[in-house]
């Protein structure tokens, strides 16, 4: 019964990632379209694929991996008509999206999760939504709101508290974000807590004080909780484009990073950001968000997601497109009894 519920609730979300893609895979399809009408694969069709993927800010780096590999193809398959080209560039994208096999472990351990992340992204929302899903599933479930800077942060990590039913450790603005970190360890530790969802200062003077800041909650959690696992997660807005992949560079550059959240991915016209951010930091991308009800939070499938990206696609894998052109090369069965 569980197992029918999940896959009916995964069908759901896809349909809905679906359509939140729509903008995306529009601006691309279009594209695309005009693309394969070519006759030939020449400079002049790899310009026009570099100009379609680098719009939908899949980014530079992304793209010219993308079209090395396409190249590499080609003159492996000796394929000389661009339409051939179109089931290759999609598994090609495929490819370079991946999720290791271990990136959920973190769920059936002891774990205080991290939530960092400039403001505005949706952090404070994303962890509200991830506290009510680990809840449904189960688990012992406990919030810190050490974003001390903002009022707001902490009365909204309060409002997602009660709407997820789970308890909060919270102090009053301007406290020392550590000391809650300190207080809610201890916390989670005494109340045999499963998951400690922490949530972070979106904003610091410079980079000095944010790796100085996030270091310091580090080494509290490592003294006082040193069987806990620790989940460093970014959250970044996935309408922001180029900008998200900014910001994930400079967190990256002072904190690790375990894994990325992508939201508001509905409705933008950049959601080949996801792909960039993946294959250009070799982070993880492990949940997205495509709406505002908690069940809009989903674990990242990038196979589902690049489907919903091509959906006007019928695409065919590598082994297909060599099974059909040694088909092709196949005598009808008349010129095979032609004696």
């Amino acid at each position: 019964m569980e197992e029918k519920n999940e896959g009916k609730e995964k069908k759901g979300f896809f349909k809905r990632l679906k359509e939140g893609l729509t903008k995306t895979r529009n601006s691309i399809s279009e594209s695309f379209a005009n693309l394969f009408k070519a006759n030939e694969i020449d400079d002049d069709f790899y310009d026009e694929l570099e100009e379609t993927l680098v719009m939908s800010d899949m980014g530079i780096e992304t793209t010219e991996n993308i079209i090395e590999n396409l190249k590499a193809k080609v003159k492996e398959f000796k394929i000389k008509e661009a339409d051939a080209c179109r089931d290759l560039i999609v598994n090609i994208i495929k490819e370079q999206m991946t999720v290791p096999e271990n990136a959920y472990d973190f769920e059936d351990k002891k774990t205080v999760m991290l939530i960092i992340g400039v403001n505005g992204v949706g952090k404070t929302t994303s962890i509200g939504k991830l506290a009510a899903q680990y809840k449904a599933q189960g688990k012992k479930v406990l919030m810190a709101a050490a974003d001390t800077f903002r009022a707001a942060a902490i009365d909204q990590l309060k409002t997602w508290s009660v709407r997820a039913g789970v308890d909060i450790i919270a102090q009053s603005e301007g406290s020392d974000p550590s000391a809650v970190v300190y207080d809610a360890v201890a916390a989670a530790k005494a109340r045999n807590t499963d998951i400690l969802l922490i949530d972070t200062a979106g904003r610091l003077h410079n980079k000095k004080n944010l790796m100085d800041e996030l270091s310091k909650m580090r080494r509290i959690i490592t003294k006082e909780y040193p069987d806990a696992n620790v989940e460093s997660l970014i959250v970044l807005d996935g309408t922001t484009g180029q900008n998200a992949l900014e910001q994930a560079r400079q967190f990256s550059s002072v904190t690790d990073i375990d894994g990325i959240i992508i939201t508001k991915l509905d409705g933008t016209a950049k959601g080949g950001i996801a792909i960039a951010i993946q294959s250009e930091l070799n982070v993880p991308v492990k949940y997205i968000g495509i709406g505002e009800k908690i069940e809009d939070l989903q674990k990242f499938d990038p196979g589902s997601y690049v489907t919903a990206l091509f959906a006007d696609f019928d695409v065919k894998s590598d082994i297909e497109m060599i099974i059909d052109s040694d088909i092709e090369k196949i005598p009808a069965d008349d010129d095979l009894f032609d004696i």
